[in-house]
């Protein structure tokens, strides 16, 4: 088992339109994202698949990344195309467009090399494919799960069977509800929990992400932002960074203490917010293209800054 990172998930083109400004056919989907930010901290594999109309521009983007894009599979036919737009708050958007081309026949094959990566992403698919995919790998010490409000209405059973098998969940607000309608939170957070997974992780676009586990709570903030371009692909780039940071900081190698792993995840979501915040700022990968980790250290310390103070004692 290595300190490898596998990500499965969409590589697709992207329409985006913002009350600002809109551009066409960039670069996007889960495993782009995710894998630009996990490429800071660990070796990463991805496996998707693109049509004939991909550019090879973008998938050089990602080599010159440190991606290994052995597993991105090039079909004839046209690429996963998705087209939105996001009103004034820029945490709500409307879809105008989704148009599956090769990825309606997408059926994740894992190259062997790939099979013995230590961390696994399944990124935001089908979790029947994503249940195969599991069936692919070896022993994995990390997986890490994500998924959509549409497999919760559709494949309801098997997206619970896939929960029962990883290690970690991320959702976001809505789709925990959904899932398990409750007025709480903390509550649907708990009925997650009782299917196996060891922590929930519910996503909160601008108001940052809180984890649940048996270990307790934590909360990490987003970054106050002056400038947001396009809040696509943030979510993504969180768990990229979350999952990239576990497999490089060493602290959830085998044997490892229940407070080491809980802290490593802690550490882990703060460099999660770091990286999504990068990703917002310009449209695409691009901002995210040329960090560094100095640069990424540099929002973790802002946003460990912003949690931090001294133990309040009531007299």
């Amino acid at each position: 088992m290595n300190d490898r990172v596998l990500i499965v998930g969409s590589v697709a083109l992207d329409d985006i339109k913002t009350p600002w400004a809109g551009e066409k056919n960039l670069l996007g989907g889960s495993a782009v994202y995710g894998s630009m930010a996990a490429s800071q901290f660990a070796g990463v594999d991805i496996v998707g698949v693109i049509g004939d109309d991909f550019p090879q521009e973008h998938l050089d983007l990602l080599s010159r990344a440190g991606v290994n894009i052995d597993g991105v599979e090039r079909q004839k036919g046209k690429t996963f195309h998705w087209g939105g737009e996001y009103h004034e708050n820029m945490n709500d958007r409307t879809t105008h467009f989704t148009e599956l081309g090769v990825f309606a026949e997408f059926d994740p094959k894992i190259p062997a090399s790939y099979r013995e990566d230590g961390f696994v992403f399944l990124a935001n698919i089908d979790p029947e494919l994503q249940l195969r995919v599991l069936g692919q790998v070896k022993k994995p010490r990390l997986t890490l799960l994500d998924t959509m409000n549409l497999w919760i209405n559709i494949k309801r059973a098997e997206l619970v069977e896939i929960i029962k098998r990883v290690d970690a969940i991320l959702i976001n607000e809505d789709e925990a509800r959904l899932l398990f309608p409750s007025p709480s939170q903390a509550e649907s957070a708990e009925k997650l929990l009782e299917l196996g997974v060891s922590r929930v992780i519910i996503k909160k676009g601008s108001n940052g992400a809180q984890m649940f586990s048996k270990q307790g709570t934590f909360a990490v903030p987003a970054l106050p932002l002056k400038d947001v371009k396009d809040p696509t692909g943030a979510g993504d780039t969180f768990a990229g960074g979350l999952v990239g940071y576990l497999a490089g900081c060493g602290r959830c190698a085998e044997g490892s203490s229940p407070e080491d792993i809980e802290m490593a995840f802690r550490q882990a979501m703060i460099v999660g917010s770091a990286c999504a915040s990068y990703v917002v700022e310009d449209f695409s990968t691009r901002r995210i293209n040329n960090i560094t980790k100095e640069k990424i250290q540099q929002r973790c310390d802002q946003l460990y800054a912003s949690i931090s103070c001294d133990p309040v004692v009531i007299k």
